[in-house]
């Protein structure tokens, strides 16, 4: 619990295989995904469809699949409920949710925000 009371929140990056051949109707699986977060008490701060992408090697008998990114904020139990569903889906074929590195992500802003006032001094 936070100082308001409420269950800590924790942001999280969610990156979704779809099955390639729900391409044309994308709106029915990421449906299910964003209820799946809203439902575990969490929330999507941003979602980014990548397009269909060749597979590196074939997963359920798939080379091909719709990536799409989320970034998303949950409760500390939400991730397990997540992921039990998203093992269990037909139209994911890979997930993978990983916890956000805060100074890893501090750190790449400073770095960029060096990189531009050097290049506008010069």
């Amino acid at each position: 619990m936070d100082s308001k009371g409420g269950l800590h929140m924790k942001q999280y990056e969610l990156t979704v295989l779809i099955r390639p051949d729900l391409e044309s109707n994308l709106e029915a699986p990421l449906a299910k995904v964003r209820e799946l977060v809203l439902g575990a008490g969490g929330s999507i701060t941003s979602e980014d469809n990548w397009s269909k992408k060749k597979l590196q090697y074939s997963i359920k008998k798939e080379d091909f699949a719709v990536y799409v990114y989320f970034e998303v904020v949950l409760p500390a139990d939400a991730p397990l409920k997540i992921s039990n569903a998203l093992n269990i889906s037909d139209d994911v074929i890979r997930y993978l949710l990983v916890k956000v590195d805060e100074k890893g992500r501090k750190l790449m802003a400073e770095a960029k925000a060096r990189e531009a006032s050097r290049q506008t001094e010069e």
